[in-house]
């Protein structure tokens, strides 16, 4: 027995260190996402970039067959010689592409006028744009190094310009399937420019099997002196043969190609020849294709470029989306909240006649037994007259006897086998009294006013259901704190928004109010989805009810106290508001007092409950990215001026709410913590989602530290006022 108890702990142990799907899939997204950055920054140049340039130093250790030889330079096998071009031969080099615009430009003028052409590539540029040097060799063009990061090679060690060397080779086979043996250094100039300090490089590239290539005419049209210029300085003395320097890349080249499409034609007049540098030389080919393991090496270096640059791409496009949604959200928030206030606390503000009929309150409850005591007190405490309902949905705690055992007046307890919070709903809405039903959670208290303030919309007749103004209870710990922010700005704020537009998207299960005939017209409270109370409120805006807002009802409600626990309660929120989403979509195209839910409220959820927190962390991405690789004061000072906007909207909204400010001060934290755990538990459950995965009801642990309201108990209610029992 003692080995098979030995391997069950061992199994058991192995279980509990295992990282939890719901951890692994957003982490190994996360992750993805970062190297696709870091991909992005080392093929732009970001990361491992050295733009250090040497002076011009001595010259007496570099050969005088050096100095005073041709541009082409060959130091393989150890020994220095040097070439010249042939008389009435013209070699154009281009530098630092492709490059998108000009590169192709060029290519067509040289196309047009039969001439050939050797591009000296980079790696990051040939990796970024691989059909271009695929190009290049397909129209009889050669291709040489100009290494992978442009950095001058005479601060760099031995392994970094191998390193150097090697990338640039793995970008051109992963482009166009062959290697090459010409080399030009960055920033190299003429042959009597080499230095001590240039010259050991040079002998080091030879001894990798390199040829090094410079020039012997540039064209400086870097410095876009102007066509006639350009033309003038690319063109050799007398009928000499020359290596001209000039740039398909590094900015504006339209000079170039203008003075590409002059000077071809005007030598070629001069009896010039425009060859490759081997067909110049009469030498063999310098390109050689590869095959095999390195050929797939250098595809999959491309794929991978290519795929960091769409997925940058795709994020950029993101990051200006949620900056849209960020400011528009905001913008919105603050102008209709604003506008909500100034409607609802005018003089004289009524929706109707005062609503003083008596109230049938539902509490649904599953092992409340450290909340239930709190609960039911502070609803005797009230101010409006009330009938309470315990639903215990098979608690195993005793829940039920603590309520009993209170021996409260108008107070009952249904008992049912357990069945989930909307089949506890529905059956206490069988078995209410009154009209008017509110609806709240086992751990949450209500103020004494809470339930006048809650039913006096019904003034209105075309109110079906109220929102209440759910607060946190529980907010002194750091994570309460973030809730109690998340609640007055996230949710109360939002409230007053969709109440001005009509489009009121979920009443809190901890405080809502309905008509009992509005929510037999939908037909109750459905189990198809996880936020039952999303669902219950698209479907009363379909029936064409209306849904409001009441700030003064205000309900403290215990927050959960650890990240697991607010882990489960949001994933369940996010997965079911999906749910509901999907299940109200035909709203958008109905017509009629629903279509207006359709049209606005059901794509504002959708954007703003969905995609925007998805978003979001985008902006805490860029912001890493940019602190590391830069700019960084221009990502600090945007962060921050989002930070600020934030910060001024969760004021504004403490303010309405009459809360105290002290407890923004953990929002930054917030910003950078709180979302992340958010936008991981919304990542997991668009992942259930689209994986057709099920999520099952999870109860969270309670605390009972919420407390109710100090208040005398309510008279009871007469029997003359009460139904029947239907």
């Amino acid at each position: 027995m003692a080995p098979r108890t030995s391997r069950r702990r061992a199994e058991r142990g192995a279980r509990r260190r295992r990282l939890p799907m719901r951890y692994l899939l957003p982490s190994l997204v996360l992750v993805a996402l970062m190297a696709m950055l870091m991909l992005r920054g080392f093929v732009h140049s970001e990361i491992l970039a050295d733009h250090r340039i040497q002076e011009p130093a001595a010259t007496d250790r570099v050969p005088d067959e050096i100095l005073e030889g041709g541009p082409v330079i060959d130091t393989r096998g150890g020994k220095a010689g040097s070439l010249s071009l042939p008389d009435h031969r013209l070699v154009l080099t281009f530098d630092d592409g492709p490059d998108p615009e000009w590169t192709p430009k060029v290519l067509d003028v040289l196309k047009k006028h039969d001439a050939h052409a050797v591009f000296f590539v980079t790696g990051t540029m040939a990796s970024r744009y691989p059909d271009l040097v695929s190009r290049m060799v397909e129209e009889g063009h050669e291709v040489g190094l100009h290494t992978f990061n442009h950095p001058d090679l005479s601060f760099q060690s031995h392994r970094r310009i191998d390193w150097e060397l090697s990338q640039n080779q793995l970008a051109l086979a992963g482009a166009a399937g062959v290697r090459t043996s010409l080399f030009r250094p960055p920033y190299s100039s003429f042959a009597d420019a080499m230095d001590n300090k240039s010259w050991p490089v040079t002998q080091y590239i030879g001894s990798r099997g390199y040829i090094t290539v410079v020039n012997n005419t540039d064209s400086e049209d870097w410095k876009k002196p102007g066509v006639d210029e350009i033309v003038r300085r690319a063109t050799p003395q007398g009928r000499k043969g020359a290596i001209v320097l000039m740039h398909d890349s590094g900015g504006d080249r339209h000079q170039t190609v203008e003075a590409l499409d002059r000077l071809l034609p005007d030598l070629g007049r001069k009896g010039y020849e425009f060859d490759n540098l081997t067909e110049a030389l009469g030498a063999p080919s310098a390109h050689t294709k590869v095959s095999g393991l390195e050929l797939w090496k250098g595809k999959a270096w491309v794929y991978a470029v290519q795929a960091s640059e769409n997925t940058t791409g795709a994020l950029v496009v993101g990051l200006a989306v949620i900056g849209v949604l960020v400011f528009a959200r905001f913008g919105l928030m603050l102008i209709l909240s604003a506008l909500h206030a100034r409607r609802v606390r005018r003089r004289g503000f009524r929706w109707g006649r005062p609503v003083t009929e008596p109230v049938s309150v539902l509490v649904p409850a599953y092992n409340e037994a450290k909340c239930i005591e709190n609960t039911v007190r502070s609803l005797m405490a009230g101010e409006h007259p009330i009938e309470v309902l315990v639903i215990d949905d098979g608690s195993s705690d005793g829940t039920a006897r603590i309520v009993e055992n209170l021996r409260l007046p108008n107070v009952r307890v249904v008992r049912q086998l357990n069945a989930g919070k909307p089949a506890a709903l529905n059956r206490g809405i069988a078995n209410a009294r009154y009209d008017l039903i509110v609806m709240m959670d086992g751990d949450t208290v209500f103020e004494p006013a809470t339930v006048r303030e809650l039913v006096q919309p019904f003034g209105d007749p075309s109110v079906g259901a109220v929102a209440g103004n759910a607060k946190v209870g529980n907010r002194n710990s750091m994570i309460g704190a973030w809730q109690h922010i998340e609640y007055v700005m996230g949710f109360n704020l939002d409230r007053r928004m969709y109440d001005m537009l009509n489009c009121m998207p979920t009443i809190p299960g901890a405080v809502g109010a309905f008509r009992r005939s509005a929510l037999e017209r939908v037909g109750g409270m459905s189990e198809d989805t996880l936020a039952e109370d999303t669902d219950i409120t698209m479907a009363m805006h379909r029936d064409g009810w209306r849904v409001v807002y009441a700030e003064n009802a205000r309900a403290w409600t215990e927050a959960p106290e650890s990240v697991q626990q607010l882990w489960s309660q949001r994933y369940r929120w996010s997965y079911g508001t999906m749910q509901a989403i999907w299940k109200h979509r035909r709203a958008v195209i109905e017509r009629g007092p629903s279509g207006r839910f359709g049209r606005i409220g059901l794509p504002l959820v959708a954007l703003f409950m969905i995609v925007a927190p998805l978003l979001a962390p985008l902006i805490d991405v860029f912001l890493l990215y940019g602190l590391v690789f830069g700019p960084t004061q221009k990502t600090v000072v945007a962060w921050l001026g989002v930070l600020l906007i934030q910060a001024v909207c969760a004021a504004y909204a403490f303010r309405l709410d009459k809360e105290r400010m002290t407890h923004l001060l953990s929002l930054p934290l917030q910003q950078v913590l709180y979302r992340q755990l958010m936008y991981v538990v919304l990542l997991q459950s668009w992942i259930t989602a689209l994986t057709g995965g099920r999520l099952r009801w999870q109860k969270l642990r309670r605390t009972g530290v919420v407390e109710a309201p100090v208040a005398a108990p309510r008279e009871p209610v007469r029997g003359d006022e009460r139904r029947p029992v239907g």
